[in-house]
């Protein structure tokens, strides 16, 4: 995400003591950027998504928020809300220095109790925390991966989810990158073989990765369905290019980004789940024409594919008062000696 000229992205990261959650802010450059959104999950828990929508009048967002703590959690937004402001980062509502409305649309995870106290939920505090580790970040940074900011809690398919992130550079020289908060109902690991299912679609770049011992395999016991009564789940994630694209391109662009959750997860999208994906323009070069246009969503769906398997290989197993679930390394360590 780092590899999109202007953008920084600030985590809070809370553990022990009945914690496991987090909040991760991704700061827009100084002006705001344009977004949308695609929402497909069955259990969304979204704030100020409305305004992404192409016939809103609001252009620019100034911040995307993802947090643990379900519902709870989008109190997070408005600690994230609270810092923008108070440097004057937002919209101008007003004719004196400061008077600014931060837009700052959020979503959320379910993990709560994972830490071992249901209580335990990122609010202001975290968020205000993500938004000043954001505003103190270099721009360019890589982002950290695995068991940290909202991804602290999550896990997937039984397996320990986290924060995965992914690039591509495309023919014209412009960027697209994908951040994802895995924390999904379905699974990311072929139960034959041990793979991630979207392994194929890892870049040279990302990591070495061999087809695991098939007694590893054999010895995972893959996680059943949940009761229809569970909701713990969510992916989260935003997609982001330096293109100039409109409103409408950026939905279209969390669109197909959420076709590549679907190459990565074994099922998305599920009633249990509350798949999110924002779309986001900074807008530094030239709009694509039509052929550019096909590359950027090309890539972005398999930033978003790359992105769920970096995140599953980079979070380690957690053990707490709530639960237990084994890093995807420690399962199959054959695939990634």
């Amino acid at each position: 995400m780092g590899d999109v000229a202007g953008l920084r992205v600030g985590h809070e990261t809370r553990i022990g003591a009945g914690w496991l959650s987090g909040t991760t802010v991704v700061l827009a450059p100084e002006g705001g950027m344009v977004a949308g959104v695609d929402v497909r999950g069955g259990g969304p828990g979204t704030r100020e998504t409305d305004l992404l929508d192409p016939r809103a009048s609001v252009d620019r967002v100034h911040a995307v928020v993802f947090s643990g703590g379900s519902a709870y959690g989008l109190a997070a937004a408005s600690g994230v809300a609270d810092v923008l402001g108070e440097r004057g980062i937002g919209l101008t509502v007003g004719t004196a220095p400061g008077e600014v409305v931060p837009i700052v649309p959020s979503a959320v995870v379910f993990d709560l109790g994972r830490g071992g106290d249901f209580t335990r939920r990122p609010g202001l505090a975290e968020g205000a925390a993500a938004a000043r580790a954001a505003l103190a970040a270099e721009p360019g940074t890589a982002v950290p991966l695995g068991a940290l900011g909202a991804g602290t809690g999550t896990v997937a398919g039984g397996l320990k989810g986290g924060i995965g992130s992914a690039s591509a550079v495309l023919s014209s020289g412009a960027i697209v990158a994908a951040l994802v908060v895995l924390n999904a109902h379905g699974t990311c690991v072929d139960p034959e073989t041990g793979e991630p299912l979207a392994a194929r679609l890892l870049a040279p770049g990302d990591v070495r990765l061999r087809r695991p011992d098939p007694a590893e395999a054999r010895a995972w016991d893959a996680p059943g369905v949940l009761p229809p009564t569970v909701v713990q789940n969510t992916t989260l994630g935003l997609v982001a290019t330096d293109l100039t694209l409109t409103k409408a391109q950026c939905t279209k662009l969390a669109g197909v980004g959420q076709d590549g959750l679907a190459r990565a997860i074994d099922p998305a999208h599920t009633l249990f789940d509350g798949d999110t994906l924002f779309g986001a323009s900074t807008a530094t070069r030239p709009a694509p024409d039509l052929t550019l246009h096909y590359e950027l969503l090309d890539a972005a769906a398999r930033c978003v594919s790359r992105a769920v398997v970096r995140a599953l290989l980079a979070a380690g197993s957690v053990t707490t008062s709530g639960g237990s679930w084994p890093g995807y390394a420690d399962v199959f360590p054959s695939a990634v000696r």
